[in-house]
């Protein structure tokens, strides 16, 4: 399988030196090599190079899947070690573009957790660049048959699996980084692919690459949205999952992560991925700078919780290879079993400090070799793991914080995993922000699942949860010594993620509707807190005779591709479905926008994307889950309400604090004795103990005041029942004068096009009728500077 190696033996290291940077690396006359394998016995360098078919001399593998079209010539080169665990040389001769991978002698003793098989190439953890496809043949597992603790597999894997590939560092500079502060920041989570692949504007050789995500008609569409940071869906290389592989599927997502320092080729244009892994790197470079020069920040949802190599019958790709015991999270039985944290099969055991040491390694080069602006990190609680569970201090959160590098940029938890204890949303240190769940499940229960129950005459929950939720949620993220250290802006709230249903899809299913996942419609979530307004799925055609009566109706009708742009009765006579269903939409993003905390956007949910009720579209590559472009007239009026609601929040301080409310008054204020935050009733009363316990009331008013000069106050009210109510304005009347007691009414749900709005001026204490399921939002006239 390999020839006899033509590389000059590796020159001497000092093995009691200290512990170098690892990975290949061009160094002089050739690489640097470091490599991490401390139970190993020997460890190979193996250089892989493609050879002509023609060129038969009896020493190369063939190519995955037995073409033999090209076949490989491998030459391996002895590493010196282990020192400190590391096995390292300097190999003259090697250049950038130069495959290579690792061979790893040592025990095979699963019930141990030792893994070492020799016949199996390995991924470098560090290399930067990958090329070639993992392919569905039994050598890309490490043990033989069924039982992954039985014998070792002996079939070389060299054909089937990805190559590392070296690539020279970075280099030229990459635009100076936006910091837009956290109060002003609007995130954007969105897919390299899905985001342009159905953009007809974009020359379409460009559709769904770095390349396209930075052109200016991308760079247009996000600016003139009012969006200041994209968050990307992974971009590390990645792999599909056994289950996927073996059925041709891919993981659309990219949580399956192969290589945490090299790009995911696939996202590249097809010149980048033909000129190889160098132009694939300057590529995203090229595409951050290009946003950098836009303003507009990038960061990188990064899955550093576990690998794409699955349980212990899994691939033998690169970690489980080199040293298994180490990189992974076992039970401490015997035999040594996987501990599954995360639900994927695997979990990186970060008690372990190379494992800290390879996620600090990846987030530096990331942040100042390509220049990203931050990174979310998915599963965060795995990464916080330490011996009795999940550490706030645990080294590698402490790391993030005081690291000279990654403690600048904006740092994002998902703060759960699926192990004990999981569950730690607010318990993640500054200056860390989080994802908040309690925002999402509160502003979906007043709006749908509530009304839902409202409408088949059962009580939902009132607003006392919504109102904790639109103050910033300093239950969960005031917490910090000293207390509320971290303000509103650590809860990064959302309403939809790639994980679930659309905005679209939140106000037309019941019910996820997954059954093209392959798997019977078990995955996905059933807790979605959705409500269809009485009819599942796309309401009939304007040229259909289909009705529903009564508020649970059921009942078919053609699905046409704009779901919510006709009319259908639902909900009783008189009622129809669809601009219900488009006043639901905007409500929900506008209590998304107006909340105090960081707000983030899914891509699409402004121009009403639909995934057709999937609520788990992780190996959906197409149409479902592309961003669609082509805007029907209510997709364009949605459009414009959401620019239009982010141009409000950017004008108006009160509407983005950087600090919890005290319901103290403001210093300096030009409403002296009124709080920052007051809570009134329908009535334009404050609101009692009472009444914030009471299940029925649905009707809300919240006055936050400017929190500096020259600026206005705003009043939000929000009215969550099924029939229109009657608001009282409420009266605040200040000792500076009558700043409180006029209002500018300057957004109201029910218009589908903020140019809808009249000049419609009111004051304290005029009653004002609010449409069912309905949010406005008041002004005060802005005082003099």
């Amino acid at each position: 399988m390999h020839a006899p190696s033509d590389v000059p033996a590796p020159s001497r290291v000092d093995r009691h030196a200290p512990v170098p940077r690892l990975g290949v690396h061009l160094a002089g006359d050739g690489v640097d090599v470091a490599v991490q394998a401390s139970h190993a016995t020997a460890v190979e360098l193996c250089l892989v190079d493609a050879v002509d078919a023609a060129d038969d001399g009896g020493d190369r593998g063939d190519v995955g899947g037995g073409a033999v079209a090209s076949r490989f010539r491998e030459r391996r080169v002895a590493l010196e070690g282990p020192a400190f665990g590391v096995w390292r040389a300097h190999v003259p001769g090697v250049r950038a573009g130069q495959r290579y991978g690792f061979r790893v002698h040592g025990p095979w003793d699963p019930a141990a957790g030792l893994r070492h098989n020799p016949a199996k190439l390995l991924v470098d953890p560090y290399a930067r660049g990958l090329v070639g496809e993992l392919v569905d043949d039994p050598a890309i597992r490490g043990h033989a048959g069924a039982d992954p603790y039985g014998p070792a597999d002996d079939r070389d894997s060299l054909g089937f699996v990805p190559h590392s590939v070296v690539v020279a560092e970075p280099t030229g500079p990459v635009a100076p980084r936006p910091h837009v502060p956290w109060s002003e920041t609007v995130v954007y989570e969105a897919h390299v692919r899905g985001l342009t692949q159905r953009l007809e504007a974009l020359p379409e050789h460009l559709r769904g690459t770095y390349a396209g995500l930075a052109h200016p008609v991308t760079i247009e569409h996000l600016r003139s949205l009012g969006v200041t940071t994209i968050e990307l869906l992974p971009v590390h290389a990645n792999v599909p999952e056994p289950h996927l592989l073996a059925s041709g599927r891919t993981n659309y997502w990219g949580y399956s992560t192969l290589g945490f320092f090299a790009p995911h080729a696939a996202y590249a244009t097809r010149a980048a991925q033909a000129a190889g892994p160098g132009a694939v790197l300057d590529e995203v470079r090229g595409m951050v700078h290009l946003l950098h020069e836009a303003g507009l920040e990038v960061l990188l949802d990064v899955v550093h919780n576990h690998t794409c190599e699955g349980g212990a019958d899994g691939y033998h790709l690169s970690w489980r290879g080199l040293d298994n015991a180490v990189h992974y999270l076992h039970d401490g039985a015997t035999p040594a079993r996987l501990a599954d944290v995360t639900g994927t099969g695997n979990s990186l055991d970060f008690r372990r400090p190379a494992v800290v040491r390879a996620a600090l390694d990846s987030l530096r080069y990331w942040a100042e070799g390509v220049g990203v602006d931050g990174f979310r990190f998915d599963l965060a609680v795995t990464l916080g793991r330490g011996e009795s569970g999940f550490d706030p201090d645990h080294p590698f959160l402490v790391a993030l914080q005081t690291d000279p590098v990654l403690s600048g940029l904006k740092l994002v938890a998902e703060p759960w995993d699926v192990g004990p204890g999981g569950w730690r949303t607010g318990q993640f240190p500054p200056p860390m922000a989080e994802w908040n769940d309690r925002f999402r499940d509160a502003v979906r229960q007043f709006w749908l699942a509530d009304a839902r129950e409202a409408s088949h005459g059962r009580p939902g929950h009132g607003v006392r949860d919504l109102a904790t939720r639109l103050a910033g949620s300093a239950d969960l993220f005031g917490r910090s010594d000293p207390p509320l250290l971290r303000g509103p802006v650590a809860s990064v709230s959302y309403v939809t993620a790639h994980d679930g249903f659309t905005l679209a899809d939140l106000v037309a299913y019941d019910h996820k509707h997954n059954l093209a996942n392959g798997e019977g419609n078990r995955d996905g979530t059933n807790d979605n807190r959705s409500w269809n307004h009485g009819l599942e799925g796309p309401v009939s055609t304007p040229d259909a005779t289909t009705t529903v009566s009564g508020a649970a109706g059921g009942g078919t009708g053609a699905v046409p591709e704009d779901p919510h742009g006709a009319d259908g009765s639902a909900l009783g006579p008189g009622v129809e479905i669809a601009p219900l269903r488009r006043r639901s939409i905007r409500n929900l993003f506008a209590t998304l926008v107006l909340a105090a905390g960081t707000p983030m956007i899914t891509a699409g949910d402004e121009m009403g994307r639909t995934q057709r009720g999937n609520n788990n579209a992780y190996v959906q590559d197409g149409e479902t889950s592309w961003v669609s472009w082509d805007l029907s007239p209510w997709r364009k009026d949605l459009l414009a309400t959401a620019r239009y609601l982010l141009a409000l929040r950017r004008e108006h301080p009160a509407l983005r604090p950087d600090t919890f409310y005290t319901g103290r008054p403001v210093p300096g204020s030009h409403v002296p004795g009124v709080p920052d935050l007051v809570w009134f009733d329908a009535d334009g009363e404050l609101l009692d103990h009472a009444t914030w316990h009471d299940p029925q009331v649905r009707t809300l008013q919240m006055l936050r005041t400017a929190p500096e000069p020259g600026a206005s106050d705003v009043l939000v009210v929000l009215a969550g029942s099924l029939d229109a109510v009657d608001v009282t304005l409420p009266s605040v009347r200040a000792a500076a004068g009558e700043a409180l007691e006029r209002w500018s009414l300057v957004w109201d749900s029910d218009w589908e096009h903020p140019d809808d709005q009249g000049d419609e001026d009111a004051r304290a204490g005029d009653v004002v009728v609010l449409e069912p399921l309905s949010v406005r939002v008041y002004v005060s006239p802005t005082p003099p500077r």
